[in-house]
C-alpha cells in the first residue's frame, strides 16, 4: 500500500469537488470550481516503486458552475453531474471504430439551488438529488423528467444513497437528520407498479453513550449528527454493496451532557434502520465522505466475536475533513489511515472497480491517489459464493445499546500500544517501516507551507 498527492494541474489550481471511476474503462473522472468535467489515465507506480500517475484525456464542458458532483451509472453507459444553480447534467457514452467519447445527453431541471449530492438507483433507471434548496428529487432517466420530490428536509440535503436492492432511499441534511425512505409501490392501470418513497425513520438523536463511569441509562438525548456550521458542504452517505448496512459521516457522540463531542461515522443495520448499530469514533475533526469498495473479500479470520455477522469482508473508506481511515468488517479498529494529505477539507472518495485504487479530492486543488498490491486487501470473494451467502447470511447483529464496542481502540489520536507505521515520500517514492508509538495526526497549521505534506499511513 503506498500513495499520496499527486501534484498536477487537476482544475486549474482550483478546488476539485468530486471525482468517480468509470467501471468499463478505469477512467478517473473530477469535478471542480472551474466548470469542467476532466478525465484521467491512473498508471500504476508499482514496477518502479513510485506513486501512481494520472495523465490527463480530455474534458467535458458544458456546465457554467462549479461541478459539485458526478457518478458514473452502473452499467458505466451513462454519467451524471451536478452544479452549482442546480444544473444536472447527463452524459452518454459513445464507442465508435475509431474512438471512445463522452457527449452530452440531456439536462434535468427542476432544482432551484446547487445540487451537492447524487447517486444512482442499482438498475440505472432511476437518480436520486440532493440540493441545497432543501430538497431530494427522484428523476426518471428515460423521460428526463421528475419522478417524486422528497422535501421533509428543513436545510441543505448534503448526501444521498440509493440501496442496491432497491427498497430504500436515504438522505442527510445540515438540519441534523437523515432521512431513510421505504419503498411503497403504487399499482398502475396496466399491472405495473411504479415506485414510491415514504419517510419510514428520520434519526436524530439518541441517548448519551453508556460508560463504565456512567453505567446507568441516562434520559437526556443528544443530537447525533453536526449542525450547519460543519465547515463542508458535503455529508456523502453510503449503501454497502450487500445492502446489509448503511454508513452515514458527519456524526457527533457524547458521554455525557458536559463531555466534549466525539466525531464519529454510524452504521445502521438493514434489520433496525431506526438507530445506529456500531459508532466508528476516534477522528479528531468530522467526516464528511464515505464509499464502499466494490469488491467483496474472503474472511482472514473468525469474526465471530464481531458486531457482524457476514461470510465475508466488507471493505470502505471514511475521510474526514484532513484524514482518510480504511476499515473491514472483521474489525472495528481502522486497517490504514492516511493523515495530513491535504491543507484544505476533503471532499469526495473513489474506489476503482478493481479496488486497485482509491482516490479522494480536496479543496485545496489536489487529489490523492493510493495503491493497494495483489491480494493486499484480501482475496476476492467468488460470485458463486456471494450468491450461496445470500441465502444464508444474517446481516449484522442487533444492537443491545448506543456504547461503542472498542471507543479506546478507536481513539486513534492517542494511541499507545506499538504500532508499524509506513511513512511515504512523496517525492521520491520510497517507503520504509519502524515500529514506534505513533503520532498519527500532524498539525497541518504548522507545516511549512513551501512543500506538500507528507502522509503517514497506519498498517
Amino acid at each position: 500500500m503506498k500513495g499520496g498527492t499527486v501534484q498536477i494541474n487537476w482544475h486549474d489550481c482550483q478546488p476539485v469537488l468530486t471525482l468517480d471511476f468509470h467501471s468499463p474503462t478505469g477512467l478517473l473522472a473530477t469535478g471542480g470550481n472551474d466548470h469542467d468535467i476532466k478525465l484521467w489515465v491512473i498508471t500504476s507506480g508499482e514496477s518502479q516503486k513510485k506513486l501512481p500517475a494520472a495523465s490527463y484525456q480530455s474534458s467535458l464542458v458544458y456546465h457554467s458552475s462549479a461541478v459539485n458532483v458526478l457518478r458514473f451509472s452502473p452499467s458505466g453507459e451513462l454519467l451524471a453531474s451536478g452544479a452549482d444553480g442546480g444544473e444536472l447534467v447527463l452524459w452518454k457514452f459513445h464507442v465508435t471504430d475509431d474512438a471512445k467519447s463522452w457527449k452530452f445527453l440531456k439536462t434535468f431541471i427542476f432544482h432551484r439551488k446547487d445540487v451537492l449530492d447524487l447517486q444512482w438507483s442499482a438498475d440505472g433507471a432511476y437518480l436520486i438529488s440532493g440540493s441545497v434548496d432543501n430538497s431530494c428529487i427522484i428523476w426518471d432517466v428515460n423521460k428526463g423528467s421528475v419522478h417524486q420530490i422528497l422535501d421533509a428536509h428543513l436545510h441543505y440535503v448534503q448526501g444521498v444513497t440509493w440501496d442496491p436492492l432497491g427498497h430504500y432511499v436515504a438522505s442527510l441534511s445540515s438540519d441534523r437528520t437523515c432521512r431513510v425512505y421505504a419503498n411503497k409501490p403504487q399499482p398502475r392501470h396496466k399491472g405495473h407498479e411504479k415506485i414510491n418513497y415514504v419517510c419510514q425513520h428520520v434519526l436524530t438523536k439518541a441517548e448519551l453513550l453508556q460508560t463504565l463511569d456512567n453505567p446507568k441509562p441516562s434520559s437526556a438525548k443528544t443530537h447525533l449528527f453536526h449542525d450547519e456550521t460543519l465547515p463542508s458542504f458535503f455529508r456523502r452517505l453510503q449503501w454497502s454493496p450487500d445492502g446489509s448496512f448503511l454508513l452515514v459521516p458527519a456524526g457527533m457522540q457524547k458521554y455525557s451532557s458536559s463531555s466534549d463531542t466525539v466525531n464519529t461515522a454510524y452504521i445502521i443495520s438493514r434489520k433496525d434502520l431506526s438507530r445506529p448499530a456500531v459508532l466508528l469514533p476516534g477522528a479528531n475533526k468530522p467526516t464528511v465522505a464515505v464509499r464502499f469498495c466494490p469488491i467483496l473479500f474472503c474472511l482472514r479470520g473468525s469474526n465471530s466475536a464481531g458486531s457482524f455477522k457476514l461470510p465475508y469482508r466488507v471493505v470502505f473508506a471514511v475521510a474526514t475533513l484532513d484524514s482518510l481511515y480504511i476499515y473491514d468488517t472483521e474489525s472495528l479498529v481502522p486497517i490504514a489511515i492516511f493523515a495530513g494529505l491535504h491543507y484544505a477539507a476533503v471532499t469526495d472518495i473513489a474506489w476503482s472497480p478493481n479496488a486497485k485504487y482509491l482516490a479522494l479530492s480536496s479543496r485545496d486543488g489536489y487529489c490523492t491517489l493510493i495503491e493497494f498490491e495483489n491480494d493486499e486487501l484480501g482475496l476476492p470473494f467468488s460470485s458463486l459464493a456471494r450468491e450461496e451467502a445470500k441465502r444464508t447470511t444474517e446481516g449484522i447483529t442487533k444492537p443491545t445499546n448506543m456504547k461503542p464496542e472498542s471507543v479506546d481502540n478507536m481513539e486513534i489520536d492517542k494511541v499507545e500500544a506499538p504500532k508499524t507505521v509506513e511513512k511515504t515520500d512523496t517525492e521520491a517514492g520510497k517507503a520504509e517501516q519502524v515500529v514506534s508509538a505513533p503520532t498519527l495526526k500532524a498539525d497541518a497549521s504548522k507545516a511549512p507551507r513551501k512543500k506538500r505534506i507528507t502522509p503517514v499511513a497506519i498498517i
